[in-house]
């Protein structure tokens, strides 16, 4: 579960990326953050694993405070909150196999993290991920001989191999075509269905958010001004969430 407590964070330019946002987002949800550019999407989304520091406020994964954790602490929570990014994080030059079992590092002491030292049980299991992902045939490949997408599905295997009980994904298929953004979308929902997985995901199609969320957040200057069901998000919120920018799919089609 994750607990946002009356978080708040203010740059030295003096903007307010989030602005006394409090919500709770139980284990199994899907939500989707929906908003402006500047909205404060990526800045909550990071600020749950504390990459990025808030100014005031509170926040829990499951019950501790990762604010105020100390390092040790501050590790042993972050082995379980994954992260997918746009730039996928991955090193290029190695094969699909080591980037994913990069997962585990944060979770290994320090000259078993050194040295690569990985069971059996380890290597078994990057199988098992890739699977899930439909990239057993890729287990060798340099990652960059991948498409964008499959770099993108390695990235989530990375994180079912970090056994992560929360995923957080940072505008996940910014860069890709609508056909592989909704493959990677469909992965993500069925880590969550299946798997029970929570799923946090920062995006700008608010049709993807309301097809595969259980649940959208929706920021305007860093404030919560939406919190409910994709089937309660309204034409006329939308364009309250979008400043009056927002006109529906069908009518971009027109």
């Amino acid at each position: 579960m994750i607990e946002i407590r009356d978080a708040s964070k203010v740059y030295k330019n003096g903007t307010h990326a989030m602005d006394h946002i409090s919500l709770t987002i139980q284990d199994g949800e899907y939500v989707c953050i929906i908003g402006l550019s500047g909205a404060g999407k990526s800045t909550l989304l990071r600020s749950v694993n504390r990459l990025n520091e808030i100014t005031d406020g509170e926040i829990l994964i499951d019950g501790r405070s990762i604010t105020k954790a100390g390092k040790k602490e501050l590790r042993e929570i972050r082995t379980h909150i994954g992260l997918i990014s746009q730039q996928f994080n991955l090193v290029k030059r190695s094969t699909v196999q080591k980037n994913i079992l990069s997962g585990k590092l944060g979770s290994y002491g320090t000259l078993r993290s050194i040295f690569g030292l990985f069971s059996k049980e380890d290597y078994e299991k990057v199988n098992e991920v890739l699977a899930k992902v439909g990239l057993s045939d890729r287990l060798q490949s340099r990652c960059d001989e991948l498409s964008g997408g499959q770099q993108q599905r390695v990235c989530i295997a990375r994180t079912l191999f970090q056994d992560a009980s929360i995923i957080l994904a940072d505008e996940p298929v910014a860069s890709l075509d609508p056909v592989t953004s909704n493959k990677v979308l469909t992965d993500l929902k069925m880590i969550n269905e299946s798997m029970g997985r929570t799923i946090l995901v920062n995006i700008h199609s608010v049709e993807l958010a309301k097809h595969y969320a259980t649940r959208i957040i929706g920021l305007q200057d860093g404030k919560l001004v939406f919190d409910g069901t994709p089937a309660e998000l309204t034409d006329e919120k939308l364009r309250a969430i979008y400043k009056g920018n927002y006109m529906p799919a069908k009518e971009h089609e027109a």
